[in-house]
């Protein structure tokens, strides 16, 4: 299955680009697609407490399937005033 990653921020920086195509196993969770990314991208794994995910614009929990063609967006803390 092919699915689009987003990367927001901080997520982006690390991984060089805001959005990465990425081929998972049927039945991949968002949570494997951010450990796969981590693999990747070592620096990524500090995050994975800290993010929010969605899949196809809705927030979404790490242990959600995705299905091909999803696309999943993780996003960092934000902070602001």
């Amino acid at each position: 299955m092919r699915v689009t990653v987003r990367l927001f921020a901080r997520l982006r920086d690390i991984a060089g680009a805001a959005e990465l195509a990425r081929d998972v196993a049927p039945g991949a969770t968002v949570g494997a697609v951010w450990r796969d990314l981590a693999r990747d991208f070592p620096q990524l794994a500090a995050y994975e407490r800290t993010i929010s995910s969605a899949v196809n614009a809705d927030y979404a929990r790490m242990d959600q399937a995705v299905r091909d063609g999803d696309e999943i967006a993780f996003l960092p803390p934000v902070s602001g005033g």
